[in-house]
């Protein structure tokens, strides 16, 4: 079944001034290919919307991935929708969501957020001070301070771990997956089991940021990242977690 079964579509309307083109593509969702007729103009909230009568999840609670996070305000076009393209869409059901979220497990995250700031500043703990004296790695890309942008094309490197090794992370949206790299290993992590990731600017060196991702119930399982971009933290956010 395609969207254009659920509602009835015209084939070409007038759009906020602009000829609206009808486009068939393919939406993937849990691996699922979904094939999609749906006009050029159109909001991607609206996508949203006819999406969830074949996927079940809410449009608040789906990513659409085109060349990076598509915004909800944007239309198809406008977003990089062409013809016969295709787009990924990541977001689970509510009931998938409570089955596997604990009601306490969701609260302890949002405590943590909280109380996060109370808290020494990363950068000044003993144990990421090891890491940080060693100085900004070479090949890491150029941070921008104040600045949010959309995840670059490529995996984003040059950055390191807790062990000062070099890390890659490459964001496999095709399979919900991220992937994190180093020399020896690849490490092959579902987004969905992501419990958080928290972030914080590098004192001294504003423009790039400490990182950890949470891939266990407790912060002692988060897998610390240093001189993280900052232009790309808050992407990286909503490309692992979304917006819920």
């Amino acid at each position: 079944m395609d969207v254009k079964e659920a509602v009835d579509v015209p084939e070409s309307i007038p759009h906020g001034g602009k000829e609206s083109q009808k486009l068939s593509f393919v939406a993937i969702h849990n691996k699922v290919r979904h094939p999609i007729e749906f006009e050029s103009e159109k909001k991607i909230l609206e996508l949203k919307s006819c999406l969830e009568k074949l996927i079940g999840v809410p449009p608040s609670m789906q990513k659409i991935m085109v060349k990076g996070l598509a915004k909800d305000e944007l239309t198809l076009a406008q977003a990089g929708v062409t013809q016969g393209c295709k787009i990924m869409v990541i977001g689970s059901k509510v009931t998938d969501l409570l089955s596997v979220a604990a009601p306490s497990d969701r609260g302890t995250e949002k405590e943590e957020l909280v109380a996060a700031p109370q808290k020494e500043k990363l950068s000044q703990q003993k144990a990421h001070r090891k890491v940080l004296d060693k100085g900004i790695p070479e090949d890491v890309a150029p941070g921008v301070k104040g600045l949010n942008e959309p995840l670059p094309p490529v995996p984003l490197k040059g950055m390191v771990n807790k062990q000062n090794n070099k890390v890659r992370l490459t964001f496999k949206l095709e399979d919900d997956q991220l992937w994190i790299g180093t020399k020896d290993r690849t490490d092959k992590i579902s987004m969905s089991s992501i419990k958080s990731v928290v972030s914080e600017p590098i004192e001294g060196h504003e423009e790039y940021h400490i990182m950890g991702i949470q891939l266990g119930p407790t912060e002692a399982s988060r897998y610390w990242i240093y001189w993280v971009p900052a232009q790309f933290t808050e992407a990286i956010k909503e490309t692992v977690l979304g917006k819920w």
